[in-house]
């Protein structure tokens, strides 16, 4: 599953990987503040809701201890000095109060405040507390709200601009038909924030912090898997036969060690392809000789059988010789890659197969593709000339194709013999497809895995072509594999064998 959800380069999943644990990592501790920020703030507000609880009963007992009819004288005496810490009124009736949405912190600020208010004045009946938002607020029992009242009077007291703060409302019943009225803000008013993890400072402030550790990790980690793209990159050069110059021993330790092992790799390998061009080379300079010396001697022989034997066996063992050394030759053509015409290079094997009377079929593609033109011409050409020889006409297709890479694999499975060097990822690339079909008799199902050996040849084959070493596929073969592609080899399920060249596109 992770493996569809993952980015295919190691660049995206180390960044994919550290997001996430930075997501992690940041949720856990937000999530652990939180819990440490709530219970902070529940301590913090149960002890304000304390104190102005206490405040509230010294007011109560203040106005209780006045005779009814000098409340309001009282209450306008204060209102006129600038006030206290409660907005004071003498309401004749209950004022119906409008509370604020459901609040953890509201509502154990109420119960602190009427569990003080109960302890300290047992003697009064009832008390009524609420939290409302200041414009919801009404003072007096005949419907007067805060907006009414001069700015000198609730300034500071239930009014703080630029932003309102929910007003605590207490009413208790100082005798029958006579309420006092008691509002005020908390010692902190914003206190309902004050537990929010997700205020709008703080939110800003994790992700600037988010940001630029993300940012930092993405540096660190490109910086990082850089050289490995340049070494992967100078590998499927040099595998694909190109010059590559030497990557900088730079980086961290272990990046050295492995450039320092790709240059020792590269050099053993190119010393192994050189001595193995000389060794065939020699072996057949070499054996010529011998085998021509022989020659001459069978000639001295009297019994004309056994001397056509003795021919027949030296003209094998020649033709041996020089299949070797040319299937060295034809797998390693020394050139440099070029965007190659397909179109251009199919029709001039075309040309010549229609002048000796050969039904060819082949439409345009437009397409190119970045290969070794001589080696990509004998590949295509190997192919093309078996297709010729087996079969009664050949239909020739090119297009592109997208296809997923997958890892590399050798060998065979039921009716189809391949070759994989494509992919080392999971992803997704633009390949170019040659299509080669006979109508000949195809392939034995049983031949398929061993058909790219040297000197393999179907019965059919050698009757139709006696000259043939049995080379050719495992020359196109090598060529293919050479320019990161893959040859397939399959029966067509209307008769005779279809060849398919995939190559990718850069």
């Amino acid at each position: 599953m992770l493996a569809w959800v993952l980015p295919h380069s190691l660049l995206g999943q180390l960044s994919v990987v550290m997001v996430l644990g930075i997501l992690v990592t940041q949720l856990a501790g937000g999530l652990i503040w939180a819990a440490q920020l709530r219970s902070k703030s529940e301590i913090e507000t149960r002890i304000a809701a304390q104190h102005l609880g206490h405040s509230a009963v010294s007011a109560i007992r203040y106005f209780k201890s006045l005779p009814a009819n000098y409340r309001p004288i009282m209450i306008q005496q204060l209102r006129e000095m600038g006030g206290t810490r409660f907005f004071v009124n003498a309401n004749d009736a209950l004022v119906p109060i409008q509370p604020i949405g459901q609040s953890a912190l509201a509502d154990l600020a109420t119960r602190t405040v009427l569990k003080t208010l109960k302890e300290e004045l047992p003697f009064l009946p009832e008390f009524r507390l609420a939290f409302a938002w200041p414009e919801d607020v009404d003072v007096s029992d005949d419907g007067l709200k805060i907006a009414d009242l001069p700015d000198n009077w609730v300034q500071h007291i239930l009014l703080i601009k630029p932003n309102p703060a929910p007003v605590l409302v207490i009413q208790t019943q100082l005798e029958p038909g006579k309420w006092l009225y008691l509002a005020a803000l908390m010692p902190n008013p914003y206190f309902l924030e004050s537990n929010s993890p997700l205020s709008p400072d703080r939110l800003v402030l994790q992700g600037l912090s988010l940001a630029a550790v993300l940012l930092l990790s993405i540096l660190v980690v490109r910086w990082t898997t850089r050289p490995l793209a340049a070494l992967s990159d100078a590998a499927e050069a040099f595998g694909k036969g190109e010059t590559v110059p030497e990557l900088p021993e730079t980086g961290s330790r272990e990046f050295v060690k492995t450039v320092r092992a790709f240059s020792a790799m590269r050099e053993r390998i190119k010393r192994y392809l050189e001595d193995r061009e000389r060794l065939f080379a020699s072996i057949s300079h070499d054996l010529r000789t011998p085998i021509t010396r022989l020659k001459l001697r069978t000639e001295l022989l009297d019994d004309d059988a056994v001397r056509a034997d003795f021919h027949e066996d030296l003209d094998e063992l020649d033709m041996m010789v020089k299949g070797a050394l040319q299937s060295v030759k034809d797998s390693d053509i020394h050139e440099n890659r070029t965007e190659v015409r397909l179109d251009a290079l199919i029709q001039r094997m075309i040309r010549d197969a229609l002048m000796a009377g050969h039904a060819v079929t082949f439409v345009d593609s437009g397409l190119t593709v970045m290969a070794k033109p001589l080696a990509l011409k004998r590949a295509i050409g190997n192919l093309f000339d078996n297709a010729l020889f087996y079969g009664e006409r050949v239909e020739i297709s090119v297009r592109q194709v997208r296809q997923r890479c997958l890892p590399s694999r050798n060998g065979a499975s039921g009716n189809r013999a391949t070759s994989r060097t494509t992919g080392g990822d999971d992803g997704e690339t633009d390949n170019i497809e040659i299509q080669i079909r006979d109508h000949g008799p195809g392939v034995p199902e049983q031949a398929f895995s061993t058909l790219f050996q040297p000197y393999q040849r179907l019965a059919h084959g050698r009757d139709l072509n006696a000259g043939g070493m049995g080379l050719g596929l495992g020359i196109a073969r090598n060529i293919v594999q050479a320019h990161g592609g893959e040859l397939r080899l399959e029966n067509h399920v209307e008769g005779g064998l279809v060849a398919t060249i995939i190559l990718p596109q850069t």
